[in-house]
């Protein structure tokens, strides 16, 4: 009799073990009702997804973008289950990174505008040269490269450059603990300024309640 109930014991133990498993995971992913409250939970630097540095008096600012913000924008106000899903399948083949870089609470070309030709020079490393500078790099060194970037010009009037990088989701970078991004040097004498990015945060990466 006691042969008998073992199977049983051991198909309980391993039912409770995957249970406890897609518990943990649950736990550790968040869904907010609206983009701000998602934000701000982005935002806070205790969470794994913002990260921040300064060098040589130039202010870098990374955060993971989460795939749910960009399916909110590109709903609008049609929202049903069947087009969520679709944009998830067609954002989730990708990660997405806003980079922000400033210089006393302006803009990198603010710093440029008294000499023409650097201005010149900048304009044209922020709206096409940046893929060359920007690197995202897994655990076993492996460079990702950059499947697009978009730099919207300000004109002067943010506090900083603002730039969204988007690399393809690689299982090479989620695959292990962490991954590099790196910055080269764009003309600040900074050198290359380099982040150590977690991964089970991007794993567990924050949702929207969509309804």
């Amino acid at each position: 009799m006691e042969n008998s109930m073992e199977p049983i014991f051991s198909y309980t133990r391993l039912f409770l073990g995957v249970m406890g498993m897609v518990a943990l995971f649950s736990c550790g992913q968040k869904t907010f009702d609206t983009e701000k409250e998602l934000w701000a939970h982005v935002r806070d630097t205790e969470n794994g997804y913002t990260q921040h540095k300064k060098v040589k008096g130039v202010d870098y600012t990374l955060s993971y973008r989460p795939t749910d913000v960009l399916i909110n924008q590109a709903l609008g106000e049609d929202i049903n289950k069947e087009k969520v899903d679709s944009l998830r399948n067609k954002y989730g083949d990708y990660l997405y990174f806003n980079l922000s870089l400033g210089i006393d609470n302006q803009e990198l070309l603010s710093a440029k505008a008294g000499n023409r030709n650097e201005f010149g020079a900048m304009v044209n490393q922020l709206a096409f040269g940046m893929s060359e500078k920007v690197h995202l790099i897994s655990k076993t060194r492996d460079t990702i490269p950059m499947a697009d970037y978009i730099y919207p010009r300000m004109y002067g009037m943010g506090q900083s450059t603002q730039l969204l990088l988007v690399y393809p989701r690689d299982g090479r970078l989620l695959s292990n603990d962490f991954f590099h991004f790196t910055i080269d040097d764009i003309g600040f004498a900074t050198g290359e300024v380099g982040f150590k990015i977690p991964t089970d945060p991007i794993r567990t990466e924050p949702k929207l309640k969509f309804e």
